[in-house]
């Protein structure tokens, strides 16, 4: 095969229209990500972009929008007890999952405020 896979360039998450500035609340505000300029050419769509690490998160605009509560995309994280204890402070609430405990995975989940699944994660060593 001539072609390569490098791996995941964003996730796009679905939200209703004039989600942006819930969107920076959440995304930017509470989970600190950085919110990054989109093209002058997809603005006019809606929507908002954040930076998470080495990956971008995309949240865009969805006509007739229904969350995705099964499909989530999930975030690597150092030190998930202290993400956690900061959302718990604000009010945020989390879905405990110790399913994966027995491979040396910690996790939850949470909803964005769109009704999106998200999951947090980090492996333990």
């Amino acid at each position: 095969m001539s072609y390569h896979f490098y791996g995941l360039d964003h996730v796009q998450l679905a939200a209703p229209q004039g989600c942006e500035a819930e969107a920076r609340i959440f995304f930017n505000g509470l989970l600190g990500w950085t919110e990054i300029p989109k093209p002058d050419a997809l603005q006019k769509r809606g929507g908002v972009w954040f930076q998470c690490g080495t990956h971008q998160v995309h949240v865009g605009v969805q006509k007739d929008f229904v969350p995705a509560t099964k499909a989530h995309p999930a975030f690597h994280v150092q030190h998930l007890d202290e993400l956690r204890d900061h959302l718990l402070q604000n009010d945020t609430g989390v879905i405990d999952d110790e399913a994966r405990t027995d491979e040396g995975v910690k996790r939850f989940y949470l909803n964005d405020p769109f009704g999106n699944r998200l999951e947090f994660l980090e492996w333990l060593e």
